[in-house]
């Protein structure tokens, strides 16, 4: 249990930051070295590797060699943990809002 808590710490506080939120849009769909990172950014490469750490270290990103460059790519397994935090709030609001939407149903039969 502990473990799955520092998971999932660790992924919230890398998506806390806007800087991390926007590196993970640019590798969602293609993987990509930390010279284009920045520059698609408009950061520098050392903030970028900085942010990149973060969010590795909570498992939202990979690398892998491609000849002399390192690129990194969403690691959609790491997003499970954050989205399996807000999973389980769904049952209990759609059950709510069930039963909203059918007492306001029956409200409007009376």
């Amino acid at each position: 249990m502990a473990e799955a808590v520092g998971a999932l710490d660790r992924t919230f506080h890398a998506l806390a930051d806007a800087n991390r939120r926007a590196i993970l849009s640019v590798v969602r769909n293609e993987r990509c070295a930390v010279g284009e990172i920045a520059t698609r950014l408009g950061l520098s490469q050392q903030i970028v590797s900085h942010h990149l750490k973060v969010l590795r270290a909570a498992g939202l990103v990979t690398g892998s060699r491609s000849g002399t460059r390192h690129l990194f790519a969403v690691r959609t397994e790491g997003l499970a943990v954050g989205k399996g935090f807000f999973d389980d709030f769904w049952p209990e609001r759609l059950s709510a809002l069930k039963h909203a939407v059918e007492s306001s149903a029956g409200d409007d039969g009376e």
